[in-house]
């Protein structure tokens, strides 16, 4: 059964504004993925201008500590530690315990973790066999409890126990159907179909839980539904499907079946911690009182994009140090709640 089969007929599309902003560089330095957390928060992985660590957020921009990632180096005050060094941390995801996994593509491996920073298992080693790593980019659990990983100097999708034994592959390197070429974001939706951001190919790529094709879309450019370098990609229980367009300072929302809706470039404020910082610094409240604000609302190479339980996206934006926050509002319609399919619909009067 595919998720297409259990959307509604219809979808009134209110609107998907701009809420706020989480986070700040001194709290969330360059941020590479968020996860849900409990109280309307928010964990974030951050790889740091020196060492990793994972960032708690309260939905009001509180620091909640978090874990850090280098044995001995606090960027988390009064965080836990990790007894193991990582390299180059770039995915985290829930296991089916509530721990955290985290992929390094440093060191290909995977390490999971509890919340307190104690190390669960840790397994993995570079190479281009079944079951062994080179770079993975991104992770995520199944409803099955399988891992799914992105294999991506090995261009392909592989999949695991909890544990690390290997359970099946797929992908190639090429530009056909089933080829993949770096791929980076992934994501595994509640019927076990498989997305796949394309980093080399500037496509999305949708499988099935074997690996065969049921959708692409995508190519190189900057205009609508055109990719530089996705390397996210996330879906809703509308089925819309969110693609975070790297070289290209933006998300783009499709709906289930391809089809461009929007594009996220970024809205941003100041984060109630940034307003904070700033009232306190006379140096940094001169800079934003003399320079532009305009360019300090958009994304800068956002890395992925989450969306929380209560439809809020969450896009970690990288080269700003921060995560913006919107609000979907769209309403579910029934079958006789809207017109039927037209062969060349145009959307002529503003409502």
């Amino acid at each position: 059964m595919a998720l297409e089969s259990k959307l509604p007929k219809g979808f009134l599309r209110v609107g998907f504004p701009y809420e706020k902003t989480l986070g700040m560089r001194r709290l969330t330095n360059t941020p590479v993925q968020v996860l849900e957390s409990e109280n309307s928060g928010i964990r974030v992985l951050c790889r740091g201008e020196g060492p990793s660590f994972i960032r708690n957020l309260s939905g009001d921009d509180d620091d909640m500590g978090g874990i850090n990632l280098i044995n001995g180096i606090n960027n988390v005050a009064d965080g836990y530690d990790v007894d193991a060094d990582f390299v180059w941390p770039s995915s985290i995801a829930y296991d089916p315990d509530g721990n955290i996994s985290i992929a390094d593509e440093g060191n290909s491996t995977i390490t999971t973790i509890t919340l307190k920073g104690e190390i669960v298992d840790r397994w993995g080693e570079e190479g281009n066999d079944f079951g062994q790593l080179n770079r993975p980019s991104s992770i995520i659990y199944g409803l099955d409890g399988l891992l799914y990983v992105s294999d991506t100097y090995n261009h392909r999708i592989q999949v695991f126990e909890h544990d690390g034994k290997f359970v099946k592959s797929f992908g190639q390197m090429g530009q056909g159907d089933n080829d993949l070429n770096n791929p980076w974001g992934l994501f595994v939706d509640a019927y076990g179909s498989i997305y796949v951001a394309d980093w080399g190919n500037n496509r999305l790529q949708k499988f099935d839980a074997e690996g065969n094709l049921i959708l692409s879309f995508g190519g190189s450019g900057n205009g609508d539904g055109e990719f530089n370098h996705p390397s996210g990609v996330t879906v809703d229980s509308d089925g819309d499907i969110y693609v975070t367009d790297w070289g290209n300072n933006r998300v783009q929302l499709f709906n289930a079946s391809g089809m461009f809706v929007e594009e996220f470039r970024g809205d941003s404020i100041l984060s109630r911690q940034a307003k904070d910082y700033m009232i306190t610094n006379l140096v940094a409240m001169r800079l934003r009182e003399m320079t532009p604000i305009e360019p300090q609302k958009r994304l800068r190479w956002p890395m992925t994009s989450t969306v929380g339980s209560d439809g809020r996206l969450y896009v970690a934006d990288y080269g700003s140090h921060r995560i913006q926050v919107y609000k979907k509002d769209i309403v579910s319609l029934g079958e006789n709640e809207i017109g039927d399919f037209m062969r060349s619909p145009t959307l002529y009067t503003q409502f």
